[in-house]
């Protein structure tokens, strides 16, 4: 196989792939890029490789941005490239610090969102069409095909274009914010990618919630993660056996609803006198009431809370995880998807993310109400039996809230922890402005946030948090 090695500063093209010289702004590192340029390698690991033998704390260190880069055969690029909604895995090269796992699993991926004005087809209801956006999201999967060996203990690697977020810190923050309160939540660090030794910028690495999250997070307990699938249905009965397996993202050969099921079906015949007893007997209450306070805090509207409808029986909530603690017999809710969390803490100008009440009110008696749009109709959260025996921990809620309001999203904590994220990743955001927007006059022209539009976002994101903090 033939390697070509494109060292930086060096204004060339080999293969169609264009590298240009960097202004004295952008970072000075760059691994050496080699580009197959006959066919993804089938490497087998020698035993010596440093990504075998250290843990996920690296990949999620914070201290640094750390470059990724994927090698593809053309035409398996232009295969994603062509329909990226198909979210269709091709193989590809992994090149990391030295090392290359080869071949890997990639696609794009991502809900509704992730592909608003990045796809051909205009209508971001209905995405398809080929790729128009520099950055999608994108999944590479280490455990593929067979492969035994994990990428730093890791079988998953998840890049988020958050191209909905010029401050490119949302998430993070998010994140974060729900560990320093104790609420296990996956990690997420800013990365830089490039693709066939062509940058395409900087996005945010956010684990993904599997088997290695689980064992990482609990390690004391045994137990399966499931997706999107919340225990009682909005007409308040036991979820399905169907729904929680289709649900399931571990241990899917040999299914056990046992705790999941019981759980789901404590609540569903929960009485108001004993809903509180059964929270602090399937679940953390510290914890859960943590997840609460930060929840709203940063108003991740289009979490769990939200609970989406055309009538009651449609009504569905996205955007969080379960994990059962099977050996402890406790139910963990995990966040996710926070790319639209802090926006509606100084405004309501998503209609539709939007939850219409505050923590504990109820609107239009339980019944589906329209919080500002006809079109987008919702009900109530503290209506659910589930979130509404949480609602019924006031005090605690309002000490948790106390405490993170005043210790957690203090100058001294939060606002010195995005100055220090800003100024790490600052260098990329001007490389790729300097990248994608040299020439370019026209704001409405330009591929990359600019340097300017991404300062305003940083600073949008300190005022949120200063807001989160007095209300």
């Amino acid at each position: 196989m033939k390697r070509v090695y494109i060292k930086k500063f060096l204004i060339t093209s080999i293969f169609g792939l264009t590298i240009i010289s960097c202004s004295k702004d952008i970072p000075e590192k760059e691994e050496p890029i080699y580009i197959a340029k006959e066919k993804v390698p089938n490497i087998i690991p020698k035993g010596t490789e440093k990504y075998l033998s250290m843990g996920s704390e690296y990949i999620y260190n914070q201290d640094s941005v750390k470059t990724y880069q994927l090698i593809f055969n053309d035409e398996d690029l232009s295969k994603l490239n062509a329909d990226p909604a198909k979210e269709e895995y091709v193989k590809a090269a992994l090149v990391f610090e030295g090392d290359t796992i080869s071949p890997v699993g990639v696609r794009y991926k991502g809900s509704i969102g992730a592909y608003a004005g990045c796809l051909s087809n205009p209508d971001w209801t209905k995405p398809s069409g080929f790729k128009t956006c520099i950055k999608l999201s994108m999944q590479v999967k280490i455990n593929w095909e067979g492969r035994k060996e994990r990428f730093y203990d890791l079988n998953k690697l998840q890049f988020h274009s958050q191209n909905y977020d010029k401050s490119q810190l949302r998430e993070r923050l998010g994140y974060w914010l729900f560990a320093e309160m104790g609420v296990p939540a996956p990690r997420s660090v800013n990365a830089r990618l490039l693709v066939n030794g062509q940058l395409w910028g900087l996005f945010g690495l956010t684990e993904e919630i599997d088997n290695r999250f689980a064992e990482y997070f609990y390690k004391n307990g045994k137990g399966d993660i499931y997706k999107e699938v919340w225990p009682v249905k909005p007409t308040g009965v036991v979820q399905s056996d169907k729904a929680f397996i289709d649900a399931l993202k571990t241990n899917e050969e040999k299914p056990d609803l046992s705790l999941i099921r019981e759980f789901g079906s404590a609540f569903a015949n929960a009485t108001k006198e004993n809903a509180k007893e059964l929270v602090k007997k399937y679940m953390d209450v510290n914890q859960i009431i943590s997840y609460c306070v930060v929840d709203r805090a940063i108003r991740h509207d289009d979490g769990p809370f939200h609970w989406y409808c055309s009538d009651l029986a449609s009504c569905y909530n996205h955007n969080y995880y379960w994990f059962e603690d099977k050996k402890n017999r406790k139910m963990h809710l995990i966040p996710w998807d926070l790319d639209g969390a802090f926006e509606q803490i100084s405004s309501n100008n998503n209609i539709v993310t939007r939850i219409g009440d505050k923590w504990g009110n109820v609107s239009g008696n339980c019944e589906v109400f329209s919080a500002g749009d006809n079109l987008y109709r919702q009900r109530s959260a503290a209506c659910d039996k589930l979130t509404g025996a949480w609602v019924e921990f006031r005090e605690e809620y309002a000490d948790l809230k106390k405490h993170f309001q005043q210790n957690i999203l203090s100058d001294e904590k939060t606002m010195k922890q995005i100055d220090i994220w800003a100024k790490q990743i600052e260098p990329y955001i001007k490389e790729a402005d300097y990248h994608y927007n040299l020439g370019i006059t026209n704001e409405a022209n330009k591929k990359a946030t600019t340097p300017t539009n991404w300062n305003n976002a940083v600073n949008t994101l300190k005022n949120q948090v200063k807001l989160a903090r007095a209300q």
